[in-house]
């Protein structure tokens, strides 16, 4: 859209039979286009500087100001998530027609085979592939490589860009799926299956960063917001800290539910709080001997052993559900040879990366999506 409203002319090649899954999906169909307050802050990189540029350079008011020349109705949810009020279509129509009115031509069902690099300034690359069975040969002065990553391979993903990238001699961080659901081999896969649907808001942390959010057991393992959150910090083999109480001082609160309710059960008073399914399961992992003893006869430590346990339930993930449902891929294309200014590799004249294949991941919440618009709008004016 920004190169073809300079005048240069632009074919975008899709691999999908159409363009925009993504956003059609994203949202549960209503499209979490950007965030009222986005910051560096809100990435992922080896290099946290370098998302600076392009997101100062076009910000998220940008994309709000195009949202509301479209007359496109969206609302401001938790956490100054904006999203569509009608459907993610508004969306994806309004940048088709954005691309239209300047002279865009888009093509689906277009594979590529090869990529070579030409001498001519005019022509410094030369495409090979398909478009359905029909054979592809394109030559152009400048390539842009906006593949994504390799999540939700249904809606188009693939490692083609990583490809190119290597191709041209350039690094390629550890990748691993983002922003996705976890799941359980032990006996934690057992618990979440008996209480798949249960949603409960918590707080959880892992290598020092906490993020507080609607939990949701699955049949597979645990999701929500708060899990797809912590996931971009999570390694194999790392712990997870989940606080069920994030609002209560619970060592506190259990001495003094044992003064004023010393013939009561634990599981009691715990049903205050959260759901008595949840509390029955932890019941039966932290105390189940003490089941059916009352609260006056706990110890004020072993309420403290329950309260810490409450506050810190340790769970070790055996793996998340992988890119099959991850919204992002983290890591990507090094950001050292890249200019963040332009997104031009800086070794190599002409070649352009922007979006998920670079190593940039946003939170869940608008920040993919305003990556996006920023660096594809960065690489637009330089083309």
């Amino acid at each position: 859209m920004t190169a073809a409203q300079r005048g240069r002319r632009v074919l975008v090649l899709e691999r999908a039979n159409k363009v925009g899954k993504k956003i059609l999906m994203s949202g549960g169909g209503r499209c979490n286009f950007t965030n009222h307050f986005v910051s560096a802050e809100n990435f992922i990189s080896a290099n946290e500087h370098f998302c600076k540029a392009a997101l100062s350079r076009y910000s998220q008011w940008d994309f709000i100001a195009m949202v509301e020349r479209y007359g496109i109705p969206y609302e401001e949810r938790k956490h100054s998530q904006l999203f569509c009020l009608s459907s993610a279509k508004d969306i994806l129509n309004m940048l088709l027609d954005e691309c239209s009115d300047a002279g865009v031509e888009i093509r689906s069902h277009c594979e590529l085979t090869s990529v070579s690099a030409l001498d001519h300034d005019n022509s410094r690359y030369q495409l090979k592939g398909h478009q359905n069975q029909t054979p592809l040969q394109l030559a152009c002065q400048s390539l842009v490589v906006a593949s994504g990553g390799l999540s939700i391979p249904t809606l188009g993903g693939s490692g083609i860009g990583y490809d190119i990238a290597t191709q041209f001699g350039l690094a390629v961080t550890k990748k691993q799926a983002g922003l996705v659901p976890f799941m359980f081999s032990d006996a934690s896969k057992a618990l979440c299956e008996r209480l798949s649907g249960l949603a409960v808001e918590v707080e959880v942390s892992c290598n020092n960063t906490l993020f507080r959010e609607n939990l949701l057991f699955t049949h597979r393992g645990m999701s929500g917001p708060v899990m797809l959150q912590i996931s971009n910090y999570w390694n194999p083999g790392d712990t997870l800290s989940i606080n069920l109480l994030p609002d209560t001082d619970i060592i506190q609160w259990l001495q003094e539910l044992k003064q004023q309710q010393p013939r009561s059960l634990l599981r009691s008073g715990i049903n205050q709080k959260l759901s008595k399914s949840l509390t029955s399961e932890l019941q039966a992992l932290w105390w189940p001997e003490e089941a059916d003893k009352p609260l006056a006869e706990f110890s004020d430590r072993r309420l403290s052993e329950i309260a810490q346990k409450l506050a810190a339930w340790q769970l070790k993930p055996s793996g998340t559900e992988g890119y099959r449902t991850a919204e992002v891929t983290r890591g990507g294309v090094d950001t050292a040879a890249i200019s963040s200014k332009t997104m031009e590799t800086k070794h190599q004249p002409g070649l352009y990366f922007i979006g998920e294949i670079l190593d940039v991941t946003g939170w869940l919440g608008g920040f993919n999506f305003q990556w996006a618009w920023s660096s594809g709008y960065s690489a637009g004016l330089n083309v």
